[in-house]
């Protein structure tokens, strides 16, 4: 018997033609267990790449492509995985985001936790996805502050003072076990094991995969010993576990671990919001020319699929963080605020970002959605680009996490009624998804995106209420 059960195979998408999609597959096996060999489509066998060992696992990859095909197979042992290979023609993509909750996520019953990711599991059965994009917070991590007591007394600790508590060796190894097993307990999950198996993702991270408000907190907090400490933990895990690289590769990507990956007829492109995030910034340098590096290898008239994390158009938020600073009583949440592209901290950044794109549509004739979650709610906001063109912000979040209070949604919108307009003459529209009356729905849910012909639209599933009616973009 397996002293360890293995976890996987995970499938990334590494991008395709109209020839081949480009794969990667991870596999989690006990450290005296020999990796089976995976057998493409119509291929030879491939053997595994060991990527990392530790704490009594290896982590191994399989690169591997299948033929374009709808019913394209791969084989992992005993098991033959069915993957919807062609991404050419019609296609539909799923979109999840905040899979976890803060306190206490896999202490929650399973079926209640994995409600949605079993619903679409159950729909992918009956009509495959392509993709599987995986938009941040795929792991609720913050519970490492309670790992170890050195954790927690360096975070409960004045901002003052984090520079001086030495990050241990004993810190140092269980944040980085904690991280490692965390992942292998999200990704044996049921639906979640079951989709990532047949649905190639493509992943990036937010706060919640490092700890809550990883980058908007005072620098002092950022660059202290335990800080960086931390964050080198989240940082090998995510690699490893939600983009398929070894460390060496992960590092061999600079300062950001933002990507892209080309489709036919459009692009995903994936900033990386954390990496290089101060309280006055969201990318430093080397996220702006991965960003601009990817947009600019894209072909004119493809779609664009900018998966920003964080919800690229939002309500107006300066006076909130004005009353926040007026109120030292509700200044704990100066740091959430600061997490969004609104916060007058990022003004000037959110305004490039939003002239880029403005160009991506005007004068290269794309059509760009930007996909989001982290607001804990469903939702949907419009621009309008100088060409008549719109901007499209999609937010499907989360597919686990619990739905905030319903005073939550209605004071989002009365935020969301004052307008805001970053760019002279672009003013946000933040409308209710199809069919419904608000703004803001308090609903766990999931985004399925369809491509019929050159048409795109986009659907949410809630949780209570079903599927809405379909939005054209």
């Amino acid at each position: 018997m397996a002293e360890h059960p293995t976890v996987g195979p995970i499938l990334f998408a590494r991008g395709c033609d109209r020839r081949a999609f480009r794969l990667a597959a991870l596999l989690v096996t006990g450290d005296r267990e020999a990796a089976p060999v995976l057998v493409p489509d119509g291929a030879d066998p491939v053997p595994p790449v060991r990527l990392d060992g530790r704490f009594g696992r290896i982590v191994w990859r399989y690169d591997f492509a299948l033929p374009a095909r709808a019913d394209a197979t791969y084989r992992l042992g005993p098991q033959v995985f069915p993957v919807a290979a062609d991404l050419s023609g019609d296609l539909r993509i799923a979109f999840v985001s905040c899979n976890g909750q803060e306190n206490g996520d896999l202490r929650r019953p399973v079926d209640e936790r994995n409600a949605m990711w079993e619903r679409l599991a159950h729909e992918n059965a009956s009509r495959p996805f392509g993709l599987l994009l995986q938009g941040g917070d795929q792991l609720y991590a913050d519970e490492v502050l309670d790992a170890d007591p050195g954790l927690r007394r360096w975070w409960n600790a004045p901002v003052r003072d984090k520079d001086r508590h030495p990050y241990t060796v004993a810190m140092r190894e269980t944040a980085e076990r904690f991280y490692f097993e965390r992942y292998l307990a999200l990704f044996e999950q049921p639906g979640i094991a079951a989709l990532c198996a047949r649905v190639p993702s493509l992943m990036m991270w937010d706060d919640h995969d490092i700890v809550d408000g990883w980058g908007s907190h005072p620098s002092r907090t950022l660059d202290s010993p335990v800080g960086r400490g931390l964050f080198a933990a989240a940082r090998a895990a995510f690699a490893l576990f939600q983009l398929a690289r070894s460390p060496d590769e992960a590092d061999a990507m600079g300062g950001t671990l933002g990507y892209g990956a080309a489709f036919p007829g459009f692009t995903v492109v994936a900033p990386d919001l954390r990496s290089e995030r101060r309280p006055d910034r969201v990318m430093g340098p080397a996220g702006w020319a991965a960003l601009e590096g990817w947009l600019a290898t894209a072909s004119d008239g493809e779609r664009l699929l900018l998966m920003s994390t964080v919800p690229l158009l939002g309500p107006r938020l300066s006076w909130v963080e004005w009353l926040i600073g007026a109120l030292p009583g509700i200044a704990k949440y100066k740091d959430d605020l600061r997490d969004q592209w609104q916060s007058r901290s990022h003004r000037a950044e959110w305004r490039r970002l939003l002239r880029t794109l403005e160009r991506e549509a005007v004068e290269r004739g794309r059509g760009v959605t930007a996909l989001s979650g982290e607001i804990h709610l469903a939702t949907r906001g419009e621009m309008a680009f100088g060409d008549g063109s719109v901007l499209h912000q999609l937010v499907a979040s989360g597919i686990a996490h619990p739905a905030p209070p319903a005073g939550y949604s209605a004071g989002l919108g009365l935020l969301a009624a004052l307008g805001e307009d970053p760019l002279e003459n672009r003013p946000i529209r933040l409308r209710p998804l199809p069919g419904r009356r608000w703004i803001y729905t308090g609903q766990r849910n999931y985004l399925v995106l369809e491509r019929t012909g050159t048409a795109w639209t986009a659907c949410w599933e809630l949780e209570h209420d079903g599927r809405t009616p379909a939005l054209a973009l």
